[in-house]
């Protein structure tokens, strides 16, 4: 067959069934170079540990500055698309919208601003997150040191990613925070969803199989062990705005399997709750619930 003919038949399928991200910052974000700036970020927390660099006393400061300069190039580009993706989504029945009103100065100005904003918090970020990795030190007797927490535990990297997720969507970035967090969903098998609040010094042991809803509220020193989920009670899209996920108030265990379901839901400080159980209703505090 002729190659042309070949080719013909996927331009065809690209006017019939659309599906294409053109560069420009009137297009989606593109997740290769999303995925690229959160490794960035991740030399950033953790300078040495995750990509071969030759980091020395003498070229510290030189090596972040390259990072810190790929952030604000990259992300402030990525930002700006999806600021300009939403946009034109909440203007689309409207005739007299034009992209090119909103997708450069404006939204590249807002993009820059909170750019410099997640790196102005990383020292807060890497602040939390030295809480994450005593955590896991502290909670699991495997653990020999932080820096084998920092090296080779899932848990630590899915939280890693979505303390940088969060804060992103928590300052009013859509879609981004998501490659983010999908990004290390399938690297891990830890689905947290950027939207969800974790308090400090939390630790996932093991994590295969762990779901965090969206509108889940997460205490100080809680630790979750594999196949927990803490979700909702109903999917109906119309309750998109409302508090579909529990609460898990602070010093609480949950271990393996356990299902957490509800926005009433709340699990009470110190509790400890047993494995493969089912819960749909509050949970006193002090309680150990193995129903």
């Amino acid at each position: 067959m002729d190659i042309d003919k070949l080719i013909d038949g996927v331009m065809d399928s690209y006017e019939k069934y659309g599906g294409i991200n053109r560069s420009g910052a009137e297009n989606f974000p593109n997740r290769q170079n999303v995925v690229s700036v959160l490794q960035d970020l991740q030399f950033l927390i953790f300078p040495g540990f995750k990509y071969d660099e030759d980091i020395n006393a003498g070229n510290l400061r030189y090596i972040t500055g390259m990072h810190i300069n790929r952030i604000i190039s990259v992300l402030t580009s990525e930002i700006q698309k999806a600021l300009v993706f939403v946009v034109s989504q909440n203007n689309c029945d409207n005739d007299d919208y034009d992209k090119s009103d909103v997708e450069n100065s404006h939204c590249y100005k807002l993009a820059e601003k909170v750019v410099f904003a997640l790196i102005t918090e990383i020292p807060e970020l890497r602040r939390k997150i030295q809480l994450d990795v005593q955590a896991a030190v502290d909670g699991d007797p495997a653990a020999k040191s932080n820096e084998e927490v920092i090296l080779s535990y899932p848990g630590l990297e899915a939280i890693v990613v979505y303390r940088i997720a969060h804060f992103l969507h928590k300052n009013g970035v859509a879609i981004i925070p998501r490659i983010m967090s999908e990004h290390v969903h399938g690297k891990t098998g830890i689905d947290i969803h950027p939207g969800a609040t974790i308090g400090e010094s939390f630790f996932i042991d093991h994590g295969t199989g762990i779901v965090i809803g969206e509108t889940t509220i997460i205490g100080n020193n809680v630790k979750i062990y594999q196949g927990v989920t803490l979700g909702a009670l109903s999917v109906k899209k119309e309750l998109k705005s409302t508090k579909r996920h529990p609460t898990v108030e602070d010093n609480v265990t949950i271990y393996a399997g356990a299902t957490i379901l509800g926005g009433e839901t709340v699990i009470g400080h110190d509790s400890t709750i047993g494995g493969n159980t089912w819960v749909t209703k509050s949970v006193p505090p002090g309680t150990v619930y193995t129903k």
